[in-house]
């Protein structure tokens, strides 16, 4: 078996708020219709919202809500990304150490649902590695 396409999917109250979101971050165009919100980056499909109106926020990293999955996003400009990913909404978790310095960033953020995602800096991991 292979797998053809993988699609990461996120539960959201507001899919207009989390696809513009996530369309803005990853600079790709928002596909909607009434429960079910697709992004799709360099004409392919990345990412799929479906409306949850009774999505709970997570709380990150150990709140009664837990996360159940998050996005680790590697860029090639960590202080741009940053700065974009609040812009668009995004809720700053915990900050690295010191990202202009380290070799090796993982700063943690939350989506407008509360969905935390890891903007990374740093060597790629290697095909089949687990990060």
């Amino acid at each position: 078996m292979r797998v053809q396409r993988m699609v990461h999917v996120l539960d959201a109250p507001d899919l207009h708020a989390e696809s513009a979101f996530w369309a803005a971050l990853l600079d790709g165009t928002v596909d909607a219709e009434d429960d079910w919100h697709s992004v799709v980056v360099d004409g392919e499909w990345r990412m799929g919202f479906q409306l949850a109106p009774d999505h709970v926020r997570p709380v990150w990293p150990d709140g009664p809500q837990q996360q159940q999955v998050h996005l680790d996003l590697w860029v090639d400009d960590f202080a741009e990304a940053h700065r974009r990913a609040l812009a668009l909404g995004a809720t700053l978790l915990r900050a690295a150490e010191d990202p202009e310095t380290t070799d090796e960033v993982f700063q943690v953020y939350a989506d407008p649902a509360g969905h935390p995602f890891c903007l990374c800096r740093g060597p790629l991991p290697a095909a089949g590695a687990t990060p």
